[in-house]
């Protein structure tokens, strides 16, 4: 199969799978049928499939990241000690571990083709990361607290695992409570990291996007966690901040240059 028949090919068995979408048109545009495909995955819910879906699934997943580019951290540039700054999509990193910004719930974002990088890790890394989450979350048996972390198989990414964690949700003032529950956010996905023995992890901007932590304050205590928690333990892991928007690249180079 090419990229186009996987593409309908899987179109078609997420449309047969509930009644309600059998009747749905497929669009013949290739972009649209990508968002299609993608508004499809991220509406399912937690469930398991066919062997042969899998193997389609991550056949066209694991080309669509060969197409938008992997980035390997080895052919990035320090700017500190073991610490990176990298602008880019974080589902085309090839590292240890990357950092997903979740909710509570964590099994990934439900709105079709939303931009948060919940939605994005979970699209690009497939339909068993939502499972493997829901499973998590089970055997947890209540919603997962913030500040805390979980690991799972990254699956489809170019990472080997990712590091789920809940930020703080910003609806007013900023109170140290929500500087310290983002600080421990950063620090618990380290140790989990260190735990698994994880030698690179790249953060995403937690609780900057959907939460609303002010960026500048976020980039701060996250940066302030990283380093200390580095001079604490001795730690030789190599840990990228990675950003998307140039905005948090600049908060980020700024502050990263006075260290």
């Amino acid at each position: 199969m090419n990229q186009k028949e996987r593409r309908y090919f899987l179109i078609k068995k997420l449309l047969e799978e509930e009644s309600r979408y059998r009747k749905m048109e497929i669009p013949e545009d290739d972009m649209e049928q990508k968002r299609f495909l993608r508004a499809l995955m991220n509406v399912r819910m937690p469930k398991p499939a066919g062997q042969k879906f899998l193997e389609v699934q991550d056949a066209y997943l694991q080309e669509e990241t060969v197409q938008k580019g992997i980035v390997d951290v080895n052919s990035l540039e320090p700017v500190a000690d073991s610490i990176y700054l990298w602008q880019g999509d974080i589902t085309t990193l090839r590292c240890d571990a990357v950092v997903n910004a979740a909710n509570s719930r964590m099994t990934g974002c439900y709105v079709p083709c939303h931009g948060c990088i919940d939605n994005c890790i979970h699209t690009f890394s497939g339909i068993q990361l939502r499972l493997a989450c829901a499973e998590m979350m089970e055997r947890q048996g209540h919603e997962e607290e913030a500040g805390r972390a979980k690991i799972t198989p990254a699956f489809n990414l170019p990472c080997r695992y990712v590091i789920h964690t809940v930020g703080p949700i910003i609806s007013g003032r900023l109170t140290e409570e929500d500087r310290e529950l983002l600080a421990s956010c950063y620090h618990s996905c380290l140790e989990l990291a260190e735990k698994n023995g994880l030698k690179t992890i790249a953060f995403c901007c937690i609780s900057t996007g959907e939460f609303h932590f002010p960026n500048i304050h976020a980039a701060e205590i996250a940066i302030k966690t990283v380093t200390k928690y580095k001079e604490r333990t001795q730690s030789r892991m190599e840990v990228i901040f990675n950003v998307f928007k140039d905005v948090d690249y600049e908060i980020y180079k700024k502050l990263l240059s006075r260290n």
